[in-house]
């Protein structure tokens, strides 16, 4: 059973409810009902504060797949798994390629720049780790989260020189990730090993499947060292909560290939007929889902579940606004 959270009249996180006590709070007009990033939460309408207990939110990175879990001693709040950005890095290089061909093109464009120091953390890398870093500030405005506890894994190295793990991106963007994350609260680093020995001792499973949306694929790990800091290893709630970034075109000058007659239309942009992309509506017919692209005076809507476009058509009236969204959530 997944409890509700709870923040207070003024917007600070307090300690979540049961179900019903929520409902309870809601008919007595003690609370009003919210969605943040499509998790339903309430706010109190009178309390500005409240004793919180200890909480420590458990992170367990991945390259395909990672997973987060919210927990106090008693309860486990949140397990979250979520799949990781992946597509920077091809996306970075179609933009490079499209720019290059632009300049050979008699066609408008800026000038050739010379070559400059990128510096800083490459795009595909701060994509990752940013990732990360936005459910943790999402989860902390959402759960009195007192301390972060993070699986700090380590770059492959060859051996051959002192320094090669300092050079790579894995370890630039992971020192990146705690320095930002110390800014939200207390930040604790365990090592694989410790993990591991963690499971074993209070008799929790991994799977080798990484994929599977399964709680004992990445969540026992984040589990494991979240108890380890506040407490309570028996697992009482294994739902999951899947997050999956959406993929929004935001500004592209044309499509990458052109139509009929050599046009190449333009696409891309940040809002459709009102709404923002991206925006989690109700439809009368297709029920939640978010806004996609636009087509003349009707919009697109996708299925939170897979993404997938449930049609092309939807007037915009149709459509009631419920919060923006990041990333679309569903259950497995």
């Amino acid at each position: 059973m997944q409890y509700v959270p709870v923040v207070s009249k003024s917007g600070k996180p307090l300690m979540p409810c049961h179900p019903a006590r929520a409902r309870e709070l809601l008919r007595k007009a003690k609370a009003i009902a919210r969605r943040s990033k499509g998790l339903f939460f309430i706010q109190l309408t009178e309390r500005e504060d409240g004793e919180t207990q200890p909480i420590a939110c458990g992170i367990d990175p991945g390259s395909k797949k990672e997973g987060i879990v919210v927990k106090s001693e008693k309860h486990t709040f949140i397990n979250i798994q979520a799949e990781s950005v992946a597509h920077v890095k091809d996306a970075v290089t179609t933009r490079r390629e499209m720019r290059r061909g632009r300049r050979f093109r008699k066609t408008p464009c800026r000038k050739n720049r010379k070559n400059r120091a990128r510096g800083g953390i490459p795009p595909s890398t701060k994509a990752r780790w940013d990732w990360k870093l936005r459910i943790c500030k999402w989860l902390s405005k959402l759960y009195p989260i007192s301390v972060f506890v993070v699986e700090d894994i380590k770059a492959k190295t060859t051996g051959k020189r002192a320094w090669d793990g300092s050079f790579s991106p894995l370890e630039v963007g992971k020192l990146w990730f705690y320095e930002q994350l110390e800014k939200l609260g207390s930040v604790e680093l365990r090592q694989g090993w410790e993990t591991k020995e963690l499971r074993s001792l209070h008799g929790l499973k991994k799977i080798g499947k990484k994929t599977a949306s399964d709680w004992h694929a990445h969540c026992v790990d984040a589990f494991s060292i979240a108890a380890n800091m506040v407490g309570g290893f028996v697992p009482d709630n294994k739902s999951l909560t899947l997050l999956s970034p959406i993929r929004l075109h935001r500004r592209q000058l044309h499509r990458l290939q052109p139509e009929k007659g050599g046009v190449r239309k333009r696409y891309g942009g940040t809002r459709s007929n009102g709404f923002k992309r991206g925006s989690l509506v109700k439809h009368e017919k297709y029920g939640f889902c978010y806004v996609g692209g636009m087509l003349k005076e009707r919009i697109s809507l996708h299925s939170l579940e897979d993404g997938k476009r449930l049609t092309q058509l939807a007037k915009p009236s149709d459509c009631r606004f419920v919060c923006y969204l990041s990333w679309r959530s569903s259950a497995p």
